[in-house]
């Protein structure tokens, strides 16, 4: 059980509740339908992180991780994440992390890598994993959640200014990639910036310079997929805005259908999303990420994870344009 000094570290170190709410982010409230989804995601988060903080072990954690309900557990593992990285940099605190992958959170690793993203950007850069001991494709995915943080909480610089690019170095990759990995957390965030509204959402995206929609639509897409807050009819009009950049919004749909497939937390939304992103299943566009997954090293200059989304884009593409060829 966890212990006084849990809950204290927990109470201590674990961001305030208000900081989610759209109101005080200053974010696009849509509908109070979609504001409530964006707000409990947030909530549910805090909920996974506090867990990990406080929790006496990680197996522990794990049992209460398992307790949030289905369609909103891989948000709670993406704080658990968090907490983890932030309880193993306290002195003589080691192994939450570890300890949480070795467990049912590798069903969740794609969220759990996510935030280990969050954790770097709250913490001092000494205090950083060592993310060299993490897995070579995967760990692009804690740019990702980086990338995430820093428009959620950051938006005035990371948004309002979509002109500038602050500069990151990380032991991870290349200086040249990782901002390419960091904008696709930022468009993932940017969904939440604009209250899951296709029009604002697009409009933010189009604000940034040309060469960094992509990697913008790529992020927007596997969060209107794996966090949703849409309909149809505005899913179909954010693919159209996307115009040029379908294929990174459709890989970004794909991630997110195979996140939630390996979790074992596939709902009704992601089928709607892919349907309309992908032009197909969530279980083919899921398979795909799988059949796709290279070897770390990459090639050529380009790291393997990006060969990946890129491989992804393409089959994405011909089974879509399959399916309608089939409908004719």
């Amino acid at each position: 059980m966890s212990s006084i000094f849990g809950a204290l570290r927990r109470r201590v170190l674990t961001p305030s509740e208000s900081e989610t709410k759209l109101e005080k982010r200053g974010f696009h409230r849509k509908s109070p339908e979609a504001q409530e989804q964006l707000e409990r995601i947030g909530r549910t988060f805090l909920e996974g992180y506090g867990y990990a903080v406080e929790a006496g072990s990680a197996a522990e954690a794990e049992e209460m991780l398992e307790t949030v309900p289905r369609a909103y557990r891989g948000f709670a593992y993406e704080g658990a994440g968090m907490g983890a990285v932030v309880h193993d940099a306290l002195p003589g605190h080691r192994g939450r992390l570890e300890g949480l992958l070795a467990g049912r959170g590798r069903h969740h690793v794609y969220m759990v890598y996510v935030g280990i993203g969050w954790a770097m950007a709250r913490l001092p850069k000494v205090l950083w994993p060592d993310v060299r001991r993490t897995d070579p494709l995967l760990r692009w995915l804690i740019l990702d959640g980086y990338g995430f943080h820093q428009a959620y909480f950051h938006t005035e610089r990371y948004v309002r200014t979509p002109h500038v690019r602050p500069p990151f170095s990380w032991a991870g990759g290349p200086d040249e990639y990782s901002a390419r990995v960091i904008d696709q957390g930022i468009g993932r965030a940017l969904w939440f910036v604009g209250g899951t509204d296709a029009d604002v959402v697009a409009d933010l995206i189009a604000a940034y310079p040309a060469h960094r929609r992509g990697d913008l639509y790529a992020g927007a897409g596997l969060a209107a997929t794996y966090a949703g807050a849409a309909d149809e009819e505005e899913l179909r009009r954010f693919a159209e805005r996307a115009g040029e950049h379908r294929l990174p919004l459709a890989q970004g749909s794909a991630f997110a259908a195979e996140a939630r497939r390996k979790a074992g937390t596939t709902i009704a939304h992601t089928h709607l999303a892919t349907k309309v992103l992908c032009g197909t299943t969530p279980e083919r566009a899921a398979q795909v990420c799988i059949d796709r997954m290279p070897a770390a090293g990459g090639r050529d200059g380009v790291p393997a994870y990006e060969i990946w989304r890129r491989e992804i884009a393409s089959e994405i593409f011909s089974l879509s344009s399959s399916q309608k060829g089939a409908d004719l």
